[in-house]
This record gives structure tokens, C-alpha cells and sequence, in this order.
């Protein structure tokens, strides 16, 4: 496959998940600013900012961060590389450069999805709305890629790009979980909409640890850590045409495994005690994994950075 095609299918994976997953940590966010009178807003905005990867200078008190400068930054402001208008229109030139691999029904739904950014119809939505909406066009694009495309190395990049995100973005929403109050927890299984499977998983019984468990280390549920590197993993096995007799040869396949095995083997309470940096590190893995990727199958392709990882 030309690495052309491969890299904008990837980034389509990447792009999509991205728009979806920050709508969820926004709509967790926004809903707790506004029901939790204990939740300083300040605070908890610029904590937002600084997990998304948007640097806020700490020292910098003159400047407000405020709810709505949170959804500017993250949502409405094309100019901001971490927003959900230009996470879906990078989406939607990455469809364009690939438009010959996809499916008309698919190009269509992720060009009508982009028309919203510029028409104005997005910023004119109320914040709980388009959030709403943004996870339903995710869910629909997805839905028509599952339907439509052939199980080749096309579809494999996809996966693999739309999985690795889905880790990362679920590692974010985390560590918002993590440095916000308790009640936290339960608005971020059901921002992940987890929160009915995680009742059934644990008898009912709704605890920290144990949200921080089903979100991080449950093999069953989709969008929990170790579910999207490993679907991650089985994409770049399926991507290899030989398999190796001694080790791994894909680094990034590596990297991915490595911290796969982390996750499941080291004892909980490890985490939970800094998960923060946990997830920090999780993240910085996979910008890591993106790199090697880049390498190995976008060869002379300009990589795409996600500004996601704190230095």
C-alpha cells in the first residue's frame, strides 16, 4: 500500500477518535464545573488545558481560564491544533487524500460531518449538543468504516491508529478523573459509556479504585487502556507479513506491548497512587509508538504531530 494511503487512513483513525474522545472529556468537565459548587473553576480549567497538551503558563494569573475559554481553546477555535473543529477537519483531509480507498458512503458522512465547521452550525450548538453530536457523527463514520471496508492493510491502519488514540484519549480522561473530586468517577464511566458494564462488572458497587480499574485494565470493555493497545498490537501483527522467531522486530509494536504488560502485571495501587503520571507516561509511550510507526510505514509521508504529550 502506498505509504500516502496508509498514513491518511491512520490519521482518519486518529482524527475521528480524537474528536469523539475530547467531546467526552469536555462534556465531563463542563458537567462538573457546573453541578459541584466545591470545584474550583479556575483550576480545574487550566489542569484541562495543560492534560490536553495546550501549554498554560502556571505563573500567569492576569490571564482568565474559564469554561468558556476551555471550550474555545478545545472545541470551536479552528486556529487551536487540539480543538474538535480542527481535529475533524484534519479528519476530513486525511479522507480527501485517501477519498480513491474509501467508500462513498463513508467519505460522504465524514465531508458532511466537516461542513458543520465552517457553515458555523458547530459553534452555533450549546455546548451539551454538540457534544452529543460530535459523538454521534463519530459513531456513524465508524459504524460505515466497519460495514464497508475490506479487512486489508487499509483497514489494519485504521484500527491501529484508531486504537492507539482511544488509549491515549482514555488515559486523559483518567487523569481529569484523577484531579478532580470523587464524584468524578462516575461521570467519566459514563462519558466513556462504561457506566452500565462497569454496574454489571462489579455487582453494583461503585468505588475509585474501581473505575480506575475497568478503565485502565478491563480486557473485555472497548475503551479501556489495555483493550486499545491490545487491538493496537493484533493490527501492527497483521500489518507484518512475516512473523520473527526470536523477539519483536516492530518498535512499535514493542513499545505498545511493553506497556500492555505493564498495565496488567504491576499491582493497582501503583497507579493509583500517581496515576497522573501514569497516564502522562502512557501518553508519551504512545507518541512514541506514532513515531516509530511513521518510520517503518510512512516512508517520505510528513508526519502529523499531536501536541498531546507535556514535555
Amino acid at each position: 500500500m502506498l505509504s500516502r494511503i496508509a498514513e491518511s487512513l491512520f490519521w482518519i483513525g486518529r482524527y475521528v477518535e480524537r474528536a469523539e474522545d475530547t467531546a467526552r472529556i469536555l462534556d465531563v468537565q463542563t458537567q462538573l464545573i457546573l453541578e459541584d459548587p466545591g470545584v474550583d473553576e479556575g483550576t480545574t480549567c487550566r489542569s484541562l488545558l495543560s492534560i490536553m497538551g495546550v501549554e498554560v503558563d502556571p505563573e500567569d494569573t492576569a490571564t482568565t481560564i474559564d469554561t468558556a475559554e476551555v471550550l474555545r481553546v478545545l472545541a470551536y477555535d479552528t486556529s487551536s491544533s487540539a480543538s474538535i473543529a480542527a481535529t475533524l477537519a484534519a479528519a476530513r483531509e486525511s479522507a480527501r487524500r485517501a477519498r480513491e480507498t474509501l467508500s462513498t458512503s463513508m467519505w460522504e458522512a465524514m465531508n458532511t460531518t466537516y461542513r458543520a465547521i465552517p457553515s458555523g452550525h458547530f459553534r452555533s450548538m450549546r455546548p451539551p449538543v454538540a457534544f452529543r453530536w460530535v459523538r454521534d457523527r463519530a459513531a456513524q463514520i465508524n459504524g460505515i468504516g466497519e460495514a464497508t471496508m475490506t479487512r486489508d492493510e487499509g483497514y489494519q491502519f485504521l484500527v491501529l491508529g484508531r486504537s492507539i488514540e482511544r488509549a491515549d484519549m482514555t488515559s486523559r480522561l483518567v487523569a481529569t478523573a484523577a484531579l478532580t473530586s470523587g464524584s468524578a468517577w462516575g461521570t467519566s464511566l459514563r462519558a466513556c459509556g462504561a457506566y452500565e458494564a462497569f454496574l454489571r462488572t462489579y455487582k453494583g458497587l461503585e468505588t475509585e479504585r474501581g473505575a480506575a480499574e475497568f478503565l485502565l485494565l478491563d480486557r473485555l470493555f472497548p475503551r479501556s487502556v489495555v483493550f486499545g493497545l491490545t487491538q493496537a498490537e493484533r493490527a501492527l501483527e497483521s500489518l507484518e507479513s512475516a512473523g520473527t522467531r526470536v523477539g519483536v522486530q516492530n518498535e512499535a509494536q514493542r513499545l505498545l506491548g511493553r506497556t500492555r504488560a505493564e498495565l496488567e502485571y504491576r499491582s493497582l495501587s501503583d497507579f493509583v497512587t500517581e496515576l497522573p503520571s501514569e497516564m502522562e507516561r502512557l501518553q508519551r509511550t504512545c507518541a512514541l509508538a506514532t513515531d516509530a510507526i511513521t518510520r517503518r510505514y510512512f516512508a517520505g509521508a510528513e508526519a502529523t504531530e499531536w501536541h498531546g504529550v507535556r514535555a
